[in-house]
């Protein structure tokens, strides 16, 4: 059939070019032919041009007079070309469309001081300092069991205010696995517990010992603030001020006692020249803010000696293990103690190298959703409480909102606005569970976009930051007698000015000079798609831009030319 229908059309090329037959009266009948007869012969008088003139490998035996087993073949081969394009194709379009970034070595290594040395956040054991006169924590806690076994409100007796107050507190920073049955309301009365917190905490020189940073030789008041975390009032060296980290509308940004320790930083005197994403500004100099190093080793890091008293050790609030916990993270991190930190016991020397491990971007990955880079840009997501888009940022905000719409109150550390109402001791087990419930909603939703291959966003929608800046540790340690030392140096009266003292050292450096980071980068962009498209095409079927607009030439600037020549003619 496809023999005879090309016959035709061949025929109908012959008849073409013959003079138009005139009727009796003179007049060409063809002129009166219907115009969907006209519009059909000009398409197929299209057809045959088309596949005589095409660049398209193939199509030219389709408008040949050849044998019907002829034409078959080359229909099957064209067919099994097609074929073969379309799964080449799709294959490359998945591999651009999933992995359009790949992360890869920088070509230079980086300098130490281009980046800034890391915040430290070290958190005391003790918390509350016991007094003479006065119930303690051990004794609160062991009649406030009873009640709670009984299930009945808890009414305290022959206890102060202050301490009830006092108390009230440590049930939120203490072992909360202490109290096994849930937590009823001791009172009514709304806390200020970061003001408890103020005034029941250790001294702050008498714990933070003796400091050593550059030039500054002394006491540590001058290089730490505090820092509202969920272990208590801890104290944070390098960080970002409060000011430059949260919204004008947090509780954290509005607290005074904050501005105020602030204000005697050396730190955070200098100006903010430094973001994650762009790195320090050409001006700055030496002295920066945050903090940064001009080399590798302990002479250019940090030193501290971190003192306790055996006396004023609580281990009903946080079990046998005393000492302190520190936090190495970016400035523009929340430090999240409880859950990454490094133990410092009492009588140790424990010396931390630091080795960065930075990811930084390329300006091509910018024309790229989120989604499909897997990561944020500075400017791409705002968070609630937080100027600056960190991951660790974006998870503790996320908790927060979660604990808010799950129990009401958000815990008393958690990042807040003034509206946002506090949870009271009731709540405890509720936020605690908060957490294992959004690590939950987490897991459950990564898993299902990774059963059906799609890169899609949770509810939390916390990507990493495209330039990311964590710390590496290599952590050694060593006995630390202080006894020993001060008798081999003949020093008596340091134990008469602090009787019972147990004291540590910590020295944070880093170990090299330089490092190398990782580069986020495009692995395959709008290119070199189109040129390996074109490069299979090119091999299969001989197709290229210039085709296509052949064909797009034949099907309607030619064809409207022809059917204008037989309606004129």
């Amino acid at each position: 059939m496809s023999y005879i229908f090309c016959f035709k059309m061949s025929l109908m090329n012959i008849n073409k070019n013959k003079k138009p037959t005139l009727d009796s009266r003179g007049i060409d009948p063809d002129r009166h032919v219907p115009h969907y007869e006209k519009l059909g012969r000009s398409i197929k008088q299209i057809y045959f041009e088309y596949c005589s003139n095409t660049s398209i490998h193939g199509i030219q035996y389709f408008g040949e007079r050849r044998p019907l087993i002829e034409k078959f073949f080359w229909f099957c081969v064209f067919l099994a070309s097609i074929y073969c394009c379309s799964n080449l194709i799709h294959s490359i379009y998945i591999k651009w469309n999933e992995t359009p970034v790949i992360v890869s070595f920088s070509e230079k290594s980086t300098p130490i001081w281009s980046i800034p040395f890391p915040a430290i956040t070290i958190c005391s054991e003790t918390k509350r300092v016991p007094r003479k006169e006065g119930v303690t924590y051990g004794e609160f806690l062991t009649s406030f069991r009873e009640y709670v076994k009984a299930r009945r409100y808890f009414i305290p007796k022959n206890i102060s205010r202050s301490d009830l107050e006092e108390f009230r507190t440590l049930l939120h920073i203490c072992n909360p696995q202490l109290v096994e049955h849930g937590t009823p309301k001791i009172s009514t009365d709304l806390i200020d517990y970061f003001r408890v917190l103020e005034n029941m905490q250790p001294e702050f020189n008498r714990y933070y010992y003796y400091c050593k940073w550059f030039s500054h030789f002394g006491e540590c008041d001058e290089l730490f603030t505090p820092t509202y975390t969920n272990e208590g009032i801890c104290y944070t060296f390098n960080g970002l001020n409060a000011t430059d980290l949260y919204r004008e509308d947090t509780f954290q940004y509005q607290r005074v006692g904050f501005k105020n320790f602030s204000k005697r930083n050396l730190i955070l005197k200098r100006p903010l020249k430094w973001s994650l994403q762009n790195g320090y500004a050409v001006d700055s100099g030496i002295k920066t803010y945050p903090a940064r190093v001009l080399g590798a080793g302990a002479r250019a890091g940090f030193f501290i000696a971190l003192q306790s008293f055996r006396q004023e050790v609580d281990y009903t609030c946080r079990g046998p293990i005393q000492g302190f916990k520190v936090s190495l993270h970016s400035p523009d991190d929340v430090p999240q103690v409880s859950n990454q930190f490094v133990r410092i016991p009492m009588g140790k020397e424990v010396v931390i190298a630091v080795k960065p491990n930075m990811i930084t971007t390329s300006a091509g990955i910018a024309e790229y959703t989120p989604q499909r880079r897997q990561c944020f840009l500075e400017h791409e997501r705002t968070l609630r409480f937080f100027k600056v888009y960190t991951q660790n940022n974006c998870v503790l905000e996320c908790l927060t909102n979660l604990t808010l719409a799950n129990c009401g109150c958000v815990k008393f550390s958690m990042p807040r606005t003034l509206e946002m109402p506090v949870c009271a001791e009731n709540k405890i087990s509720c936020y605690d569970r908060a957490e294992d419930v959004l690590l939950l909603r987490e897991f459950r939703q990564g898993l299902k976009e990774s059963r059906l291959n799609y890169l899609g966003a949770t509810q939390c929608n916390c990507l990493p930051a495209c330039t990311s800046l964590a710390y590496n540790t290599e952590i050694s340690h060593g006995n630390f007698d202080l006894e020993d030392m001060l008798k081999a140096t003949g020093d008596t009266s340091f134990f008469e000015d602090f009787p019972g003292s147990q004291m540590s050292r910590l020295s944070i450096y880093f170990k090299e000079h330089q490092f190398i980071t990782s580069k986020r980068s495009e692995l395959y962009g709008v290119t070199d798609f189109l040129a390996n498209c074109g490069g299979i095409f090119g091999l299969f079927m001989g197709f290229s831009i210039l085709s296509l607009v052949e064909l797009l030439y034949h099907i309607s600037l030619r064809l409207w030319s022809n059917m204008q020549r037989l309606t004129t003619s």
